[in-house]
């Protein structure tokens, strides 16, 4: 008869007395673990007649996929498109710090730079798997600087660029590499997009549509193309009208291609997007919402002056503004404030906030095979909640990364 040992000699973990979020529904039953992935129990039952060398009491606590973050341009006095001699160490502590706040994979995020910018960034960003260090890395978001001057938000208007007769070579150019970039944000109604978004698509990268005064054949020409994400949905783009939609309008279109999902980004902090707005666009395309925080390099800081890029911006309380200015630029908002704010603001259930963090993100990047959900063989990247979604512990691979500390409560 084969022992526990037969298929692998590391230890098993059972997590018992919890509720999992598995196929969207919170479900009591235990959670296996062993070399950082999911075990099926049934197949360690009766396959390997294996069982748990460990068992953890998790005290009725919810368990849910770690958050994934796309949008993050910073946090903790980090800005990720600052170029600076030591931009892996403050990777490393944004990444470390963010364990905190259950976000346990993220793509780092860069604003509109010059070009000199990305060539010295992006050779420092590199994907890596999450641990005790901090937060696996995606790949990079870049956020521009192929965006439109009208809606440029906190984007410094000098470095906007257009594309010309080698679009994707200037894009190319501009970039210096696209290695380890997983997202691009563009406008759609620049002249050659096109092209540009059928480029991008085949190497994998995920286009993002914002920034833009696109209209609704224009979004939806370009998500036929290959395009699959909204940045931040109802800011820096055109507000919703009923003869002409705009990007918002590809929330109900009827020109999606067909087993194509369009994922659109929502910064539910509060600030950024009415809780009216918040339901409206979770009630119209549930299935694609995906809360980023669009954080910045104040965030978990005192409020005062920052940066973000190549500007200044100062931090008022929940708002951040360009320095001198009432222009929104970017959130001091945790992921997990994100997701209590969100499951208030609309109502919606418990299972449907921790999956817009977790399950949706993955989806949009492809990786729901392995990250995102609970399920057998996928990365034990998992966290440990109560009732009001504040998170008490965090693990990647299995291993506890981050525990709140309860002693002087």
């Amino acid at each position: 008869m084969p022992s526990n040992k037969s298929v692998s000699d590391a230890p098993i973990v059972q997590f018992t007395n919890c509720r999992i979020l598995r196929d969207h529904q919170l479900q009591r039953e235990d959670l296996w673990v062993r070399e950082g992935k999911i075990l099926n129990p049934e197949k360690l039952f009766f396959d390997e007649k294996g069982s748990a060398d460990v068992q953890l009491d998790c005290k009725d606590s919810i368990i849910a996929p770690g958050f994934i973050d796309v949008q993050i341009n910073g946090g903790f006095g980090v800005d990720f498109s600052l170029a600076t001699d030591d931009f892996k160490s403050g990777i490393d502590l944004v990444s470390q710090k963010i364990l905190s706040h259950g976000v346990t994979s993220f793509c780092p995020t860069l604003v509109t730079s010059p070009p000199s910018v990305y060539h010295q960034i992006l050779p420092q960003i590199s994907v890596r798997n999450g641990g005790a260090h901090g937060a696996g890395i995606l790949g990079a978001h870049l956020e521009g600087p192929f965006i439109s001057k009208e809606k440029k938000g906190a984007h410094p208007e000098h470095c906007l660029r257009t594309f010309e007769a080698g679009a994707f070579q200037d894009l190319l150019a501009t970039y210096g590499s696209l290695n380890c970039v997983q997202i691009v944000t563009l406008a759609p109604e620049m002249r050659r997009s096109s092209e540009v978004i059928q480029e991008l698509t085949k190497r994998g990268i995920c286009v993002s549509l914002g920034h833009s005064v696109a209209n609704l054949s224009q979004a939806e020409e370009a998500v036929q193309h290959g395009a699959t994400f909204i940045t931040h949905l109802f800011n820096a783009m055109l507000p919703f009208h009923h003869r002409d939609p705009g990007i918002v309008g590809l929330l109900t279109s009827d020109k999606i291609p067909a087993g194509r999902r369009v994922f659109y980004g929502m910064i539910s902090d509060g600030i950024h997007t009415n809780p009216a707005a918040l339901r409206i666009a979770h009630r119209a395309h549930p299935k694609g919402l995906v809360l980023v925080t669009d954080a910045i390099a104040g965030m978990g800081l005192a409020p005062g002056r920052h940066t973000l890029g190549q500007q200044v911006v100062e931090i008022d309380g929940l708002n951040t503004y360009i320095a001198g200015t009432k222009t929104l630029s970017g959130s001091v908002a945790t992921m997990d404030t994100c997701v209590r704010h969100f499951q208030e603001a609309t109502g919606c259930s418990v299972e449907t906030a921790l999956e817009a963090a977790s399950l949706h993100p993955a989806q949009l990047l492809g990786i729901e095979h392995k990250k995102g959900t609970l399920n057998y063989d996928s990365d034990a990247d998992f966290l440990m909640l109560n009732d009001s979604l504040y998170v008490q512990a965090t693990y990647i691979a299995g291993e506890e990364v981050w525990r709140q500390d309860v002693s002087g409560m």
